[in-house]
């Protein structure tokens, strides 16, 4: 019996660790999305409740309904089914909405392609308690960045790159500029602004409802970028303005409209017009519009205080930089209308400051060798403020609060990851979602002093019991200044030191951006934990130049993008090749975007140490790219001609290795002219390699079953080449 006993123990345990290394295939990745958990989509907290609102699709119906979840007593249930909001006979399609202030109301509105929520399409209100639907009336046009008034009572929409607003009550449509173009845009930005200031809404409300802010940029003067698009007999193309490094920048001015009035008053931002306004934010009497003006070389930003009657201002402070200013959401003003909360790196982390309003700093709020990400919210009633920060490490993101009265600091989460916070607008509670490198994202609900309440997502991920997926390990390694750089490194489940792997660098390495973070990875998770069934190690470096790490880390590249980010690329793979386990003959890098412009650069400057790279979309000369980020960390052509002959197209001739080009025809961002130039300095060159070109594929080349081809074709090229 014993014996039977012991005999089915052992089976037992055979099946599971037969079910646990079940191989992971790229049909379970790309096709049946096998691993990508739940989520939580489109949570907002509801106006005056201590509850939130998610959106959900029916699996009876097909469409969306918008469900309410109880915050006290866990309670759900149905609020809006969209099967109600009907359009003539149809649901009325929606992508976004948004609650009125009372909380009476929900705007619902399309998605427009764009680097955030862009709203646009049809409009539509729907009423709680008449439960009735009403579509704002279009004309044919499309209606687009809708925002409700603080008061609810106005719809305003950019219509033709002119503003409008629509009262509710009335239905009555207004428009407020009337110069508006293909050239002169009023509300609304141009490519440029919106992918590199990380801004969408080219107008704002004044607290009151009575005002309206309003960027007008005109593009007149912007170079035309077509893209052919390969979908009819004699071609198409997109056509749009995008300035690339040293060319002219729209012209931008800041108009104040007064409603009340039928009047726009002009925001003086100086006499120099060769400048950018990346941010505006109302102060709370809706008196003063608060107007950040940044010059050319993004080394310079000024705060400045418009009069909402006049326009004229008053500069109230300024920051500098030997290299760059960064651009954030750094400016929160306290209900006391008497200070203000400002974010800088001015003592070399980005911190919290607290000024007065004539531009008197008060007092430090945060200090440390350490990071504030986000500011979230202040609440008045117990004068602290909410923040998310990376103080336990730069690949970790904690939610904080500190005292505005006494820079008392307190650490509210509490597990050792990535918190991604969103925070109740009465302080009351926050929803936080939770994931590190061995746990997939849950969401939890909890009270304002940091007390878990309940978990809403447990995400298990039931699918991953099958499989064994690896856990990356956290370690440093030196970078080529002999500088730690946190790194990870991701081994085969059943890694055995007395052999020799392959190994491959996913990297970004680029300012602004980390792949050395401690949550659940949802992008290349999948792939990477597949390539190290097959025998690989995954390694991944956040080299000199990315953030959380301080200015003078971050700084360490400007004027010469590449250079210090391949060094230590490199310093990295030399110092891995000399670990037993690694196969030094076999070491390969990957990156996609800034990673793949990296990713070209190591192997071009490092052939003596990479055998393989793979650069998906890569910028291959930086005078191909666009004016705002290329002269952030460059300046223009004509000041560092120098910095910008140091380019992946000017060390294509030390190729060696085995190289793998790939692109998306319809790229908006890195155009595609990126890779074509490389590809014809290649074969100047004599040197033999490989590409692949997906028409009409954008940016991140996905859509049907094209992200699946991409790295199906990416995987066996890997296998073969490294």
């Amino acid at each position: 019996m014993k014996k039977t006993n012991f005999i089915l123990t052992l089976l037992f345990l055979a099946i599971s660790a037969s079910a646990q290394n079940k191989e992971i295939t790229l049909e379970d990745i790309f096709l049946n999305q096998k691993f990508t958990g739940e989520y939580l989509f489109g949570t907002q907290w509801i106006p005056g409740q201590d509850a939130y609102s998610w959106v959900e699709k029916n699996k009876e119906t097909g469409v969306s309904d918008i469900l309410k979840y109880d915050c006290k007593t866990g309670e759900k249930s149905l609020l809006i089914s969209g099967s109600d909001l009907k359009s003539g006979d149809k649901p009325f399609p929606f992508s976004y909405y948004e609650w009125t202030k009372d909380g009476k109301d929900i705007l619902l509105s399309g998605i427009l392609s764009a680097r955030d929520i862009k709203t646009g399409g049809e409009l539509a209100l729907y009423n709680l308690e008449s439960k009735t639907l009403r579509v704002i009336p279009s004309n044919g046009f499309e209606l687009k960045i809708a925002q409700l008034s603080p008061d609810g009572k106005t719809l305003g929409y950019v219509k033709n790159n002119n503003l409008f607003t629509f009262e509710l009550s009335s239905g009555k449509e207004t428009q407020l500029t009337f110069d508006g173009t293909d050239q002169i845009l009023n509300g609304n930005f141009d490519w440029v602004y919106e992918e590199e200031f990380s801004i969408i809404n080219g107008w704002k409300w004044s607290p009151d409802s009575k005002k309206i802010a309003f960027w007008r940029l005109d593009q007149t003067n912007v170079p035309q970028f077509k893209i052919s698009i390969y979908d009819e007999k004699y071609l198409s193309f997109n056509e749009y303005k995008y300035p690339k490094a040293g060319d002219p920048n729209s012209i931008v001015k800041i108009g104040i409209c007064d409603l009340s009035r039928s009047s726009t008053s002009w925001v003086d931002l100086g006499s120099e017009t060769d400048i950018y306004v990346p941010r505006i934010d109302w102060m709370a009497d809706s008196n003063v519009l608060s107007v950040q003006r940044l010059n050319r070389l993004q080394n310079k930003l000024d705060l400045l205080f418009a009069d909402a009657g006049t326009g004229a201002t008053k500069l109230v402070l300024s920051e500098k930089s030997d290299t760059w200013v960064e651009i954030q959401d750094n400016v929160y003003f306290l209900p006391d209308g008497k200070s203000f909360i400002w974010q800088s790196e001015k003592d070399g982390f980005n911190h919290l400051y607290l000024y007065s309003v004539d531009g008197k700093q008060i007092r430090q709020l945060t200090k440390g060798n350490w990071e504030v990400d986000k500011v979230l919210g202040y609440d008045k009633k117990s004068g602290v403020i909410y923040f998310t920060a990376a103080k336990e490490g730069p690949m970790n993101s904690d939610l904080y609060r500190v005292e505005v009265k006494n820079s008392k600091l307190t650490r509210l989460s509490q597990e050792t990851g990535t918190h991604r916070i969103s925070l109740h607008p009465d302080f009351n509670f926050y929803l936080d979602r939770f994931s590190d490198v061995k746990t997939p994202t849950k969401t939890r609900l909890h009270s304002s002093d940091g007390k878990l309440v309940r978990t809403i997502l447990e995400n298990n991920m039931e699918s991953l019991k099958d499989y064994s997926f690896p856990v990356p390990e956290f370690t440093t390694i030196p970078g080529a200044d002999g500088t730690p750089l946190a790194a990870y490194i991701i081994k085969p489940t059943d890694f055995d030191s007395t052999k020799k792997y392959p190994v491959l660098f996913y990297i970004y390495g680029g300012p602004g951006s980390q792949v050395v973070l401690n949550n659940w990875d949802t992008r290349y998770n999948g792939w990477h934990a597949l390539l190290t069934q097959k025998g690989y190690i995954i390694v991944s470096v956040d080299n000199r130049g990315t953030p959380n790490r301080g200015k003078a880390f971050k700084s360490a590249i400007y004027k010469n993008l590449g250079k210090v980010e391949s060094d230590d690329q490199i310093s990295a793979a030399k110092w891995l090749a000399e670990k037993s386990w690694v196969d030094k003959n076999r070491i390969g890098i990957w990156g996609w975007s800034y990673g793949g412009f990296l990713s070209a650069y190591s192997l071009f400057k490092g052939n003596d140490t990479f055998k393989a790279a793979i650069a998906v979309a890569p910028v291959t000369n930086w005078k191909f790219y666009d004016s705002i980020y290329t002269e952030r960390y460059m300046q223009t052509p004509e000041l560092n001609p120098d910095g910008y002959k140091n380019a992946p197209i000017d060390l294509a001739k030390n190729l060696k290795g085995n190289f793998l080009l790939l692109h998306g025809t319809a790229d908006d961002n890195v155009h595609f002219q990126n890779t074509v130039e490389l590809v014809r300095e290649l074969q100047k060159q004599g040197k033999q390699f490989e590409t692949m070109y997906y028409p009409d594929g954008y940016h991140g080349i996905g859509g049907g079953k094209i992200r699946y081809h991409l790295f199906t074709y990416m995987t066996n090229w890997i296998l073969k080449n490294l």
